[in-house]
């Protein structure tokens, strides 16, 4: 059995999770949690890296002696280093306001059906791409020499090596997804200097070791090799989910919901891109061809205008309230800025004509509705726009622990939905790792070591459909 550290960054918390894994077991342990907060500063919207840096060293000093470390973490956010390799000030935050409008300026250039078959993403207005874009407007990006993806700037901090791992650079909206490489000319014609980024890295790949000064502060004996994984998390967490078959789908639940297929090409067709799914790359040559929902970050908001209220005590009064007599569009970009979320959900309610939440249970229960209905939405859409039928939906990560969400997704999409995999991003870095080390095999088998060793629930879809197509009705049309 060999121990493998995790570190998994998520946009609410970080976390360094310790994976002990042999041909026939698979055991995670919590090492070292730590919050993520972003930081409003004068010029904008920051991440914290540094606080998330030192997260990341206490936790590895608390794991104790590994075989490796992997790092995954949130997508299309960098930072800037200059040519003696100093980080340009703090990330900038995906959240922040200043893309607004920068997508129209891109598309002045490349169209946006132009840009969507080049590279399969959808529109989020957050993306690398435009916040590249928005970034020639600022001194710091002509002072960059190098640009690194949030995971891949800690591996470089621990390693002192620089890479840009696959998986999350596909999310940047400049890699083409058939070639699985640089979309040189897309670049070109933008602006956009690809050699600021570190050459690729595939889930697996060495990736360094840990520096003297880091072995130093962490009390680890070294060589400690820090291998590659899926750093994007969804990446890592798809990986994880455990089916035992290919006709499935999949929601990686969280402070987003990541809601679709696993397939092995991209769908890039005109009908995709106006429904706004996106193809991502994930593991050994698969697709993950998928929907963003604004997930739990509407109910985490909630929650931190209330003063943070229990949430075992909110969920069970948001169960006693009627199903489906509020509903919003879970997708709707109207819910990205942070701040005043309870009233900006009965703001959507007012508008739309249905009767407005009045109370936290009642606010709590159209958010997990919304978000059922958004899941189903996004299955029904995803099986028709790749031409590939499913027959179970996996659900993984945080939202597993939300007993009411699971079978209401059960209900929406009229399919059995199997909860499990609570630390699916972790499960997935673990396993990469391993299997580096030939402790697993290909992407089938680490999903069987992982039924074989992971709790799961199983949701059975309740009553018809009909109450959910009326729900679904409400809002504007697809």
């Amino acid at each position: 059995m060999r121990s493998y550290a995790a570190v998994d960054l998520g946009a609410s918390s970080g976390r360094v999770m310790v994976g002990r894994v042999s041909p026939d077991s698979l055991e995670l342990s919590e090492a070292h949690r730590f919050p993520n907060r972003p930081v409003r500063l004068p010029e904008g919207l920051r991440w914290d890296v540094l606080a998330l840096y030192d997260g990341i060293l206490q936790g590895l000093r608390t794991a104790g002696q590994v075989d490796s470390v992997g790092i995954d973490g949130w997508a299309v956010d960098y930072g800037l280093l200059d040519a003696d390799g100093a980080l340009l000030g703090n990330p900038v935050h995906y959240r922040d306001a200043r893309t607004e409008g920068v997508a129209e300026k891109v598309w002045a250039t490349v169209p946006a059906a132009e840009l969507y078959a080049a590279t399969g993403i959808q529109y989020a207005p957050f993306n690398t791409l435009y916040q590249l874009t928005a970034a020639r407007e600022k001194r710091q990006l002509s002072y960059a020499e190098r640009m690194l993806l949030v995971p891949d700037l800690m591996s470089y901090w621990l390693t002192g090596e620089q890479g840009t791992e696959l998986t999350n650079a596909s999310t940047t909206q400049l890699i083409d997804p058939r070639t699985r490489t640089w979309s040189y000319d897309l670049a070109h014609r933008l602006g956009v200097d690809l050699g600021l980024f570190a050459p690729l890295r595939q889930p697996g790949d060495p990736a360094g070791v840990l520096r003297p000064r880091v072995l130093e502060e962490t009390g680890l004996t070294g060589p400690v090799p820090v291998t590659a994984v899926g750093s994007h998390d969804t990446a890592s967490a798809v990986a994880a989910v455990p089916a035992t078959g290919e006709t499935f789908a999949y929601i990686c639940t969280g402070t987003w919901s990541l809601a679709g297929l696993e397939l092995t090409a991209p769908v890039l067709t005109e009908e995709s891109r106006t429904a706004n799914f996106t193809n991502e790359l994930g593991l050994d040559g698969t697709v993950r061809y998928l929907r963003n929902i604004m997930g739990l970050w509407l109910l985490q908001e909630c929650q931190r205008a209330w003063g943070e209220p229990d949430l075992g005590r909110l969920l069970r009064e948001a169960g006693a309230v009627p199903a489906l007599r509020s509903v919003v569009d879970a997708g709707d970009e109207a819910f990205l800025a942070p701040g005043r979320m309870p009233e900006r959900i009965a703001e959507a309610c007012r508008a739309s004509g249905q009767p407005v939440p009045a109370t936290r249970a009642e606010v709590t229960r159209c958010i997990l509705d919304s978000l059922a209905l958004a899941h189903r939405r996004a299955v029904e859409d995803a099986q028709r726009l790749a031409d590939h039928p499913v027959d179970v939906v996996y659900l993984v990560g945080g939202g597993t622990r939300n007993a009411l969400l699971c079978q209401l997704t059960a209900d929406a999409c009229g399919l059995p939905v199997v909860a499990g995999a609570t630390e699916a991003a972790a499960l997935g870095n673990v396993l990469v790792q391993a299997r580096a080390h030939g402790l697993v095999g290909d992407l089938a088998a680490m999903r069987r070591l992982l039924t074989r060793t992971q709790p799961l629930t199983r949701y059975a879809p309740r009553g018809d459909g009909a109450r959910w197509r009326e729900a679904e009705a409400r809002l504007a049309p697809r």
